[in-house]
């Protein structure tokens, strides 16, 4: 399939979801302006912590904009943390518009506390919605995807397939006050990587990204503040919607299992885990005085506090 120049995804179908706000309304929006066809999802409660009543119409208004501007749309309100609302999401796509191409995995709530302050449903809620959810539409679009390559003949091109998921720089600073939300944006990432794995023989490429924007979910964080000088406002999610284009765009078929930070116009590649020292025992076993002496003083010449997270990413800016 060849697209025109500037709408590289015309003819492709993309399903977004938490797409009524924030982030995933950007995202929703650009893939629209590139000629996809879109369709939003969100569950609509007006609550941040995922409280409050499900709503049609946040996404609607969006769907509404898409077609203002030319392009098509279709909503759907539904849970994708439940699973049987994730595959009727997924049978949306391919019903209304024959197939499904993009999957991009946004939704997500807040419910911030510290670990010796957090209540079960505080910790189960958001790993439900936010890992979860991501699971449930990737296990519905990669059966989509595994199946059209199965009934492809010999010799066919591989399928179009594109996942985009949302973790976070929490997960990768460690934040203090969000345990739950940390650990389900590393569980994302694991389960991009292992889905980037899974998926490859078909044609499809799964990538994170861990974006910075000044949203409802971060309104605490980043309040509101105009640009001094009039300029863009560096945490608009309108500077993270490019790269979730890219990477759902016929140009990014060679990036997968990635993982990026974005915001305010810098995009950082993030470098995968690698092993920092080696210890050996002299016999079979290890003894815990053997790794008392090789491991404290390693320790002890390390700087104090320094560990597997990494906050430094926190002060990544464009220069």
């Amino acid at each position: 399939m060849t697209a025109p120049p500037g709408r590289p995804l015309r003819g492709r179908t993309a399903v977004v979801t938490g797409a009524a706000r924030g982030l995933g309304r950007a995202e929703a929006l650009e893939l629209a302006r590139l000629g996809a066809d879109v369709v939003v999802n969100d569950h609509g409660r007006p609550g941040r912590d995922g409280s409050g009543e499900s709503c049609a119409e946040p996404a609607e208004a969006v769907v509404a904009e898409i077609r203002a501007a030319g392009g098509r749309a279709t909503a759907h309100v539904g849970d994708v943390a439940d699973f049987d609302q994730a595959r009727a999401l997924v049978r949306l796509a391919v019903e209304t518009y024959g197939a499904l191409d993009i999957l991009v995995n946004n939704a997500g709530i807040l419910r911030d506390r510290m670990v010796f302050s957090m209540t079960e449903d505080e910790w189960d809620s958001v790993v439900r919605v936010h890992l979860k959810g991501h699971f449930n539409t990737i296990r519905f679009a990669a059966e989509h995807w595994r199946e059209r390559a199965k009934a492809a003949a010999p010799g066919a091109p591989p399928v179009y397939g594109r996942i985009v998921n949302t973790s976070s720089e929490a997960f990768l600073a460690g934040s203090a006050g969000q345990p739950n939300y940390a650990a389900a944006k590393g569980g994302i990432v694991g389960l991009t990587t292992s889905s980037a794995q899974a998926l490859r023989k078909y044609g499809v490429t799964v990538n994170a990204i861990c974006p910075r924007a000044r949203t409802r979910m971060t309104r605490d964080v980043f309040p509101d503040a105009a640009p001094a000088d009039g300029g863009t406002d560096p945490l608009a999610p309108e500077h993270v919607s490019p790269l979730v284009a890219y990477l759902a765009s016929p140009a990014a078929a060679g990036v997968s299992g990635q993982v990026f930070v974005v915001h305010g116009g810098m995009v950082a590649v993030m470098e995968r885990p690698r092993v920092a020292a080696r210890f050996d025992a002299k016999g079979d076993v290890f003894s815990v005085a053997e790794l008392d002496a090789l491991l404290t003083p390693y320790y002890a010449a390390r700087p104090e506090g320094e560990g597997f997270a990494a906050p430094e990413v926190l002060r990544l800016k464009r220069d």
